[in-house]
């Protein structure tokens, strides 16, 4: 008996602490950038956690919809009332462990991802690269290109993710760059 009643103590706190952690983004967070942070807390596995969460979205707590092809969640205003109703589950030890993994993690996550890179197989030799970088959650620049080899999307990919803040103003630069007849000096 007392088993079932620790679960049930368990499951609201991991509940009532993906709604602070969601209170604290106050915005929209990638469901992989949640899992990283709730699991350097409370080391729950990924299918505990997904269960949990989606509790969260049935229940009409959490918001889960897809942006730029990536899962993403926010507070409801349902779960920041529910929170503040059932803060007092959370033990102050975890709270405080919330607050110190947050104030570390948040910051990498939101870093990490600003620059996004990702190449996609068609085929054997045939691959489609996605290059962003994002800020405030929306693409500030996308460039999407094509790869005979696997070796050639690799390093796309890598380069992009290494030297995207050198790369992107070049790119900027010749787009801007006036190509008009009279501009262009003949050899």
């Amino acid at each position: 008996m007392s088993s079932n009643s620790d679960n049930a103590t368990t499951l609201a706190e991991n509940k009532v602490l993906i709604l602070y952690i969601l209170n604290l983004i106050d915005g929209e967070f990638r469901q992989d950038d949640l899992f990283k942070i709730i699991t350097s807390i409370n080391n729950i596995n990924y299918f505990y956690f997904k269960q949990v969460l989606t509790d969260l979205i049935d229940s009409n707590l959490v918001g889960s919809y897809t942006k730029e092809e990536e899962p993403v969640i926010r507070i409801t205003s349902e779960g920041k009332n529910a929170y503040i109703l059932t803060k007092d589950v959370l033990p102050g030890i975890m709270k405080l462990k919330a607050d110190n993994i947050f104030a570390k993690e948040f910051p990498m996550i939101e870093e990490e991802s600003s620059i996004i890179a990702e190449f996609i197989p068609k085929s054997e030799n045939e691959y489609t690269i996605k290059c962003k970088i994002i800020e405030n959650n929306e693409t500030l620049f996308e460039v999407k290109t094509f790869a005979g080899s696997r070796d050639r999307a690799k390093r796309i990919v890598d380069n992009w993710k290494q030297n995207a803040t050198s790369i992107y103003p070049q790119m900027l630069n010749l787009l801007l760059q006036d190509y008009s007849s009279d501009n262009i000096q003949k050899n």
